[in-house]
């Protein structure tokens, strides 16, 4: 499976945005999907899950702002992005893994990633 982000930019506080997230090689009905971001100097960390059933997590900060979701269709997962804060800066990457539910995994456990794309959030 490879998967491929994009839909990163530049944006202003309290701007939204959307990334995509599109896989070839496999249908990704059959994984968890998942966003993670890194900001300079942090640990890479996990921000939003779907389910295969399409339950979403969203975690820390990101609650009611951002939306997780996915379109079996298009082998697509999104992350939609609003009331954005200079704090959500980071590079984002989407993950996948041969699972059902948004337990909590060690981020070892997704076995594909995307390549990341970043998102910069002016004040």
């Amino acid at each position: 499976v490879q998967l491929q982000a994009s839909g990163g930019g530049l944006v202003q506080q309290g701007d939204s945005l959307r990334l995509s997230c599109t896989a070839s090689g496999s249908s990704l009905d059959y994984y968890v999907l998942a966003w993670f971001r890194q900001a300079p100097g942090e640990v890479r960390k996990e921000v939003s899950c779907i389910a295969r059933d399409g339950t979403t997590v969203n975690l820390g900060s990101v609650s009611g702002r951002f939306t997780i979701s996915r379109d079996n269709a298009k082998n697509t997962v999104y992350l939609q992005m609003n009331n954005m804060k200079p704090e959500d800066t980071a590079v984002y990457y989407c993950a996948a893994d041969f699972a059902y539910y948004c337990d909590p995994r060690a981020e070892s456990e997704y076995e594909y990633w995307g390549q990341g794309t970043q998102v910069t959030v002016s004040s």
